[in-house]
């Protein structure tokens, strides 16, 4: 059957109120295609969905819902029975259901806090104190720790009772009795081993750990780097605390993504998902303020109009220069920002990443001037005009690559989001230096270009 003709059948079988057959059609699919199942149910099927499973297997659903739909999910929980949903939140991967409950009223979240399980709650309560966008705030307790002193076989008979709530098994941290962490066993070395082999002769005790308040963009590079699943979450004091999934840092990573694009592009690209009118007051505010420094451009272009006057044929070649510029600006941007979002471990000094910038704009801004001084003095048949535009080409090339680079560093310096430093607001800066740029070189040349 395609996924079509699934959700049409199981949708016929809400309508005929059928819910042993509906558990049996609606259970046997992979979480991500119930999730998609789910979100296609209209309020009253939802409902009934709602009495035929239980919280914990609707749980498993809300796990894998994307945030993209997270206002869906709020509209979901608004329609079920506190209880019921308090219970759901509670079977949910603790750092799932601390994302939803971060995004609810405060009010609301003591509702659900006070109706579910004391130990989910105490967890939930843990997750929700530390800071956004650390390893406290994404990571999970579902975990599996063994002690250093236990053997193979008493530690697979912990591992069993404990699998089926913890979110991966692929890894086995292992503690002190003060719960530090010791040590690191992989699932396959446990399973290969003897039954009375003791943990600690099987541990590997060179660990790869993350402090709680550990930026999340280090973690993900961490993560990256060493080709882990998890990674282990610990207190200033050693004490092992949560771990990090691969799954959480893969939304990290799509999350930082997505506001990089955003930022140099000077909109919310999540925007689809709401009306013109949502859409329409997050763009306005960067189109009014690029609008104030188009009009900087504009009144400097002003300022010479005797010279267009004199030499009419240097306003054709205003676009050419201040587009070029603001193309190589917005290049040099996106290489920037995207530096500060995955910093190398041997970090150059300022002073060489200036020079490297400066060179690279040298060098594209030569060439490009060379090629446009050459096509304007055959053109024209005016190698002074060639000369102007070549000359102004290069310097305007030039600035706008530092400029590029320098702006998102030095919001990054001052604790601002670098992205924020957007392409249009690059372009729009790099349009009024190359125009001061260009018609400063032309007052030079002007007894040759008369």
């Amino acid at each position: 059957m395609t996924e079509e003709e699934i959700q049409a059948h199981v949708i016929d079988l809400l309508a005929a109120n059928d819910r042993e057959g509906f558990r049996e059609e609606f259970l046997q699919n992979h979480s991500f295609d119930q999730a998609q199942m789910y979100l296609n149910l209209d309020p009253e099927q939802r409902q009934k969905v709602h009495h035929f499973l239980t919280p914990k297997e609707l749980s498993e659903v809300y796990d894998i819902i994307d945030e993209e739909d997270e206002e869906q999910i709020f509209t979901f929980l608004f329609d079920m029975d506190d209880r019921y949903a308090a219970n759901l939140l509670s079977f949910m991967y603790t750092d799932n259901a601390v994302d939803i409950l971060n995004e609810l009223s405060l009010e609301q979240v003591r509702t659900y806090m006070r109706l579910m399980p004391k130990e989910s709650a105490d967890d939930i309560k843990s997750l929700m104190n530390y800071a956004d966008e650390t390893a406290g705030a994404i990571m999970t307790t579902e975990f599996v720790s063994i002690k250093a002193n236990q053997t193979v076989k008493s530690a697979m008979t912990l591992l069993r009772a404990k699998a089926s709530s913890a979110e991966t098994i692929y890894y086995l941290y292992v503690v002190d009795d003060d719960n530090r962490l010791v040590g690191v066993l992989s699932l396959r070395d446990l399973i290969i081993s003897q039954g009375n082999e003791m943990v600690y002769d099987l541990m590997s005790d060179r660990i790869v750990a993350v402090d709680v308040k550990e930026d999340q963009n280090s973690i993900a590079k961490t993560i990256k780097d060493y080709d882990f699943l998890a990674i282990p979450v610990i207190e200033e004091t050693g004490e092992l605390i949560g771990i990090v999934t691969v799954d959480d840092i893969i939304d990290v990573i799509d999350d930082e993504a997505t506001q990089d694009y955003s930022g140099l592009a000077g909109v919310d690209v999540d925007e689809q998902y709401e009306n013109p009118l949502k859409s329409s007051k997050s763009r306005l505010p960067w189109l009014i303020t690029l609008l104030f420094l188009g009009m900087g451009t504009s009144t400097l272009i002003s300022q010479f109009e005797d010279m267009i006057a004199e030499v009419a044929i240097l306003s054709i070649f205003i676009t050419l220069i201040t587009g070029t510029a603001g193309n190589a600006g917005t290049q040099s941007l996106a290489v920037a920002v995207r530096r500060l979002a995955t910093p190398d471990d041997e970090v150059s000094s300022f002073f060489d990443m200036v020079v490297r910038e400066i060179t690279t704009g040298l060098i594209s801004g030569a060439i490009t001037g060379f090629v446009i001084f050459a096509v304007i003095s055959v053109w024209r048949q005016n190698i002074a005009l060639g000369l102007v535009i070549g000359i102004a080409m290069l310097a305007a090339i030039t600035v706008a690559n530092l400029a590029g680079s320098l702006i998102p560093i030095l919001m990054d310096k001052l604790g601002f989001d670098p992205a924020v430093a957007s392409g249009p607001f690059i372009t729009t800066l790099s349009d009024l230096t190359s125009v001061l740029i260009y018609f400063s070189i032309a007052s030079y040349f002007m007894p040759y270009l008369q």
